[in-house]
């Protein structure tokens, strides 16, 4: 039986994820910030330990603890939208170093063990904002950007070892908590100056029909795991797989 370790499972995409990889006969180790034993089923196969990816001794301790694992889903992080004019460099710093450095750290965590045992599977979970400019979105967009470029690269390094690594890009996810999650960041984030160009944007926003379900990151999650032949990108969501065939385009 397999182990998957994935980050940020008190939620959106983390939780269904973990419900996927258990209903499928995986063992689980759900990690959140707070733990909470209730959001997910009960079962022999899960554990539920403390991490906040920002603190390196909360690393160390939740990979020491979960023991050896076959898969890493990074998935932990936050968001936030406004002008760059209105964002503090301590909320940049704050998006940075849970979305960036958070996904680098879990990542060097657990490359020992893969790389001695020559097999292993990294996936990072980022976002399809990374595939089109948009305006609003320029610090968390540069998080992710960050990720990806580090992921790509990554893959590159570890090919010697036999571990993969892959991305996951949702698109916008209205069913989860995110934007919510986001708000305290956001105060202050569209300056006066900036009011009437950000209602022209938030209208656009409100027009498209096309979203991404947890579900759909869930199941572009266990491809990823599971098949050696995908692509390192995957989009998931429909507004993310138009967003991919346009950027292919």
């Amino acid at each position: 039986m397999k182990t998957v370790l994935i980050t940020g499972c008190s939620s959106g995409f983390g939780l269904e994820t973990a419900r996927y990889f258990l209903d499928r006969d995986w063992k689980v180790i759900a990690t959140m910030r707070t733990p909470r034993e209730d959001v997910l089923p009960r079962s022999e196969h899960l554990r539920v330990l403390a991490l906040d990816v920002t603190d390196s001794e909360s690393v160390r301790q939740a990979v020491e603890a979960a023991g050896p694992i076959d898969v890493l889903v990074n998935n932990a992080g936050i968001g936030v939208m406004g002008a760059l004019e209105g964002t503090s460099m301590e909320t940049a710093r704050e998006v940075f170093e849970t979305n960036t450095l958070g996904t680098m750290a879990m990542t060097q965590a657990v490359l020992p063990q893969f790389r001695e045992r020559k097999a292993g599977v990294i996936v990072n979970v980022t976002s399809s904002v990374t595939l089109k400019p948009l305006a609003l979105l320029s610090v968390y967009t540069a998080s992710k950007a960050a990720v990806n470029a580090f992921t790509e690269s990554l893959a590159l390094e570890l090919q010697p070892f036999n571990v993969r690594v892959s991305l996951v890009l949702p698109g916008r996810a209205p069913e989860t908590r995110f934007g919510e999650n986001a708000q305290p960041r956001m105060q202050g984030g569209i300056p006066e100056a900036y009011a009437g160009f950000a209602q022209s944007v938030f209208a656009g926003m409100a027009q498209s029909s096309a979203v991404t379900r947890a579900l759909d990151v869930a199941e572009a999650v266990w491809r990823a795991a599971n098949d050696p032949s995908c692509p390192v990108r995957i989009p998931a969501g429909a507004d993310a797989v138009v967003l991919a065939e346009a950027e292919a385009r």
